[in-house]
C-alpha cells in the first residue's frame, strides 16, 4: 500500500511526498501479540491441536503448543532430543509455496502443516499446526524404531495414542478458520497503522514548517535588533556631532542679541532672537535623541539618594513658568507638605516632570490651564491585608502620586498606551499642529520605571488628559529593587 501526500507548495508545488507502506509492511506491525495468543489459545482450547505463528523473518509472533505426552517422552533421551530438535528446525524452515500449505511428518509418527499468512499479495509469515496424529495410526511407526531403538515401544505405544488425531479436511477447515480471523486482525491493525503513520508523518511536516518559521522569525529578529542597535548608535553619534556646533550657534546669537558686538536695529534683534529660539528648540530635540540612545544602550545611570518630590516640582516650577506665560498658559502648582522620602535621582525626576508639564503646555491652548498636583498616599493593598490598620504607619508603605493636568483636547483611549512608545505621534500626519520627535513620553516612562514607579494616563473631563506618576517611597523594596532596563543583548549567532 502506499500513501500520498502532497507537499507545502501544493499541487502546483513540489512532487508529492509518498509515505512508503508495504515495503516495511511486517506481521509483528499489524497484529497485537496479546491479542493473537488469545486466538492460539482459543484455538487450541477447541481443537487440542497445537498453534504457532511465525513472522516470515522466522520469528515465533505468538502460540499455544504444550507438549504431548509421548514428546515429554522422547525428549528423555539424548537422541530424541536431537532428532525433536531437527523436526522442529525442519518444521520452522518449511515453506508452504505456492501449493497453499505443506505436511511435514515427524519421525514418532505425528504430522506437521504449514500454511501460508499472506496479505495484500505478500507472504508475510507462516501458521503451524501440530503435531497432532493421523487417524490410520495404531502402532509405533518405524520411523520411530529406527530412529530410537532404545525407546520404550509400550510406553510410546500408550503415550501416542493419547495425541489427538484429525483428518487432512479437519486440519485445512481449522486453518481456514484461524486465517480468515487473522485477516481481520490484520486489516485492522493495517488501518491503525496507516492512521498512525500518516500522523506521524503530519507531526513531522507541522514540525519541519515549524521550525521553518522559528529560524526565519529569529532571523528577521536579530536583525531589528541589530538595526535599532545601528539606529541608536547613529543617533546618539550623530546627536552629539550637531550638539558642539549647535551650542556655538545658539552662544553666539546670545551674544548678537545682547549687544555684544554692537547696537542691532530692530529687525535684525527679531531675527536674532528667532535663531536663540529655534537653536534651543533644536537642543532639546538632540537631548532627547541623546538620551533615548543611553537608555536604550544601558549606558545612562540613575545617582540615586534619599531625596523628596517637593523640592524638585518646586526646581521644575521656576523653569516652566516662564515657557508658560510666553505660551500664554497657566501653571497651577499644589503641593502637599507632607514628607515621603524618595531613593531617585533628583535630576532625572525633574527632567520627567519637566517633559510632562512641557507636553502638557504644548497641547493645551492660549488661556488654558496645566494643573500640577503631589500627594503622599498608602498603599492600598496592604491595608486590606491589615485590618487593625497599622499599615498606615508603615513608611515602606507610602507613595509619592503626581497628576499632571491639562485642559487640552485630551487623549483618545486607543491612544492612550501608544504614546509612550519611541516616536509615536497621536496626529503623526506631515501637516500636524504640534511639533517634536515623540520622544519625551517614552523617556519620561522609562526614567519612572526606573525608579520602581509607574506612569499612566487618565482623561480629564470635561476635556484634557491627565498624567499620574506614582514613585514609592525609599522603604518599599520595589524602589530599592529598581533600575533602569538593561541594554539589548548582541544579535544570536546560532544557526
Amino acid at each position: 500500500m502506499t500513501v500520498t501526500r502532497s507537499s507545502p507548495g501544493g499541487p502546483s508545488g513540489a512532487l508529492p511526498e509518498v509515505v512508503e507502506l508495504d515495503a516495511h509492511l511486517r506481521l509483528e506491525d499489524l497484529v497485537d501479540r496479546n491479542a493473537l495468543g488469545e486466538l492460539c489459545r482459543s484455538v487450541y482450547v477447541l481443537f487440542g491441536i497445537p498453534v504457532r505463528v511465525y513472522s516470515a523473518a522466522g520469528g515465533l509472533v505468538a502460540g499455544e503448543a504444550p507438549e504431548h505426552e509421548v514428546c515429554a517422552y522422547v525428549n528423555t533421551l539424548a537422541s530424541g532430543r536431537r532428532a525433536c530438535g531437527s523436526t522442529v528446525d525442519a518444521v520452522k524452515a518449511k515453506e508452504p509455496g505456492e501449493a497453499g500449505d505443506v505436511v511435514h511428518p515427524c519421525f514418532t509418527g505425528q504430522q506437521y502443516r504449514v500454511f501460508p499468512i499472506d496479505y495484500e499479495g505478500r507472504r508475510i509469515g507462516r501458521v503451524i499446526l501440530g503435531p497432532y496424529a493421523p487417524p490410520a495410526i495404531e502402532e509405533v511407526p518405524a520411523s520411530l524404531t529406527a530412529t530410537l531403538p532404545e525407546a520404550d515401544r509400550p510406553k510410546v505405544k500408550l503415550t501416542l495414542a493419547k495425541v489427538p488425531r484429525a483428518k487432512p479436511e479437519s486440519i485445512t477447515r481449522i486453518a481456514t478458520h484461524l486465517l480468515a480471523t487473522l485477516d481481520l486482525v490484520m486489516f485492522s491493525g493495517h488501518k491503525a497503522l496507516v492512521t498512525s503513520t500518516m500522523h506521524v508523518a503530519s507531526v513531522k511536516e507541522s514540525y519541519r514548517e515549524l521550525s521553518e518559521k522559528n529560524a526565519k522569525l529569529q532571523g528577521a529578529y536579530d536583525r531589528l535588533r541589530e538595526l535599532d542597535r545601528l539606529k541608536s548608535n547613529f543617533l546618539a553619534t550623530v546627536s552629539h556631532e550637531l550638539k558642539t556646533p549647535l551650542t556655538s550657534i545658539i552662544g553666539y546669537s546670545e551674544m548678537l542679541a545682547e549687544g555684544l558686538t554692537g547696537e542691532l536695529t530692530a529687525e535684525q534683534k527679531e531675527f536674532v532672537t528667532t535663531i536663540h529660539d529655534k537653536g534651543h528648540q533644536l537642543l532639546e530635540l538632540i537631548t532627547g535623541l541623546l538620551d533615548l540612545s543611553k537608555l536604550e544602550s544601558g549606558t545612562m545611570t540613575l545617582r540615586r539618594r534619599l531625596t523628596e518630590i517637593h523640592p524638585v516640582l518646586l526646581d521644575v516650577e521656576s523653569t516652566v513658568k516662564p515657557v508658560a506665560m510666553k505660551r500664554g498658559v497657566k501653571v497651577a502648582f499644589d503641593l502637599e507638605q507632607r514628607s515621603c522620602e524618595l531613593l531617585g535621582d533628583p535630576e532625572r525626576l525633574r527632567q520627567v516632570f519637566i517633559n510632562l508639564v512641557d507636553n502638557a503646555m504644548k497641547f493645551t491652548p492660549r488661556g488654558g490651564t496645566v494643573t500640577v498636583e503631589s500627594r503622599v498616599v498608602e498603599d492600598a493593598l496592604d491595608n486590606e491585608e491589615d485590618s487593625a490598620g497599622f499599615a498606615l504607619l508603615a513608611p515602606m508603605d507610602r507613595a509619592v502620586v503626581v497628576r499632571v493636568i491639562d485642559t487640552g483636547p485630551g487623549i483618545p483611549e486607543a491612544e492612550r498606551a501608544k504614546v509612550f512608545d519611541a516616536f509615536y505621534q497621536v496626529d503623526s500626519s506631515s501637516t500636524r499642529e504640534h511639533g517634536g520627535t515623540g520622544l519625551g513620553l517614552s523617556i519620561v516612562r522609562r526614567l519612572v520605571e526606573g525608579h520602581g514607579g509607574s506612569v499612566s494616563i487618565e482623561a480629564n473631563s470635561p476635556k484634557g488628559a491627565v498624567f499620574v506618576v506614582r514613585l514609592p517611597s525609599s522603604n518599599n523594596p520595589r524602589a530599592q529593587r529598581s533600575s533602569l532596563p538593561p541594554p539589548l543583548p548582541p544579535p544570536s549567532t546560532e544557526p
